[in-house]
């Protein structure tokens, strides 16, 4: 399959990229992002732009792909509910919009968080705008649609975008809250397996996530 994946310059995507690039399932990966992932690969290309809201509808460098891996994201700490809507909500559904129209046969996976809102009318400002893109792109026409909501993520082996103030609790959550936790291994391949296999629900908490790994 081949695979358009974004956030490859975050932790989340870094590590499905990983889990990508092993995978013998995936012969091509387009990432797309702001600036350079800094690995090099016989399947991987890269398309960098200053904005995904720039990104044409009718973009020929999307075509031909059988999915895409939403992996970009921003914390919401510090932020007002307009500017992190424009970035989570806005560009989220921009592209869907673009690499749908290139392939009316997509599968999209978005990462979205455990706990997200999806009547979009809780007290979390982060939430609600996550379960308002949820919503939206469980509306559009892709083949599937998946939003994932995985809890804690161990890095995979060979991570070079892994926060600082992360690393000190790596190891505490796959053991002391393990049904709070689960491993970018698995998100990758449960993400690969959601294009192949399906699965009955469009909407992913963390022990649908560790059951599609399998």
């Amino acid at each position: 399959m081949k695979i358009i994946l974004t956030g490859a310059t975050g932790m989340v995507g870094e590590g499905v990229l990983l889990e990508c690039l092993e995978n013998p399932n995936v012969s091509e990966i387009l990432s797309i992002s702001r600036k350079p992932s800094g690995k090099k690969h016989s399947k991987l290309k890269e398309y960098l732009v200053s904005d995904f809201l720039s990104i044409h509808i009718n973009d020929e460098n999307l075509k031909g792909y059988d999915a895409c891996f939403f992996c970009a994201g921003i914390s919401s700490v510090g932020m007002n509910e307009e500017d992190y809507t424009k970035i989570t909500y806005d560009t989220t559904l921009h592209l869907a919009k673009a690499v749908l129209n290139q392939n009316p046969e997509m599968v999209f996976t978005y990462v979205s968080g455990a706990q997200t809102d999806s009547t979009e009318s809780g007290k979390l400002m982060w939430a609600r705008v996550k379960g308002k893109t949820e919503n939206a792109l469980k509306k559009m026409n892709f083949k599937s649609a998946y939003n994932f909501r995985p809890g804690f993520m161990k890095p995979v082996e060979g991570q070079l975008n892994v926060k600082w103030f992360f690393k000190p609790f790596i190891w505490f959550f796959p053991i002391f809250l393990p049904s709070k936790s689960l491993s970018l291994h698995e998100v990758g391949k449960a993400m690969i397996n959601a294009v192949q296999k399906g699965y009955p629900t469009s909407t992913l908490e963390i022990r649908d996530i560790k059951n599609l790994a399998i």
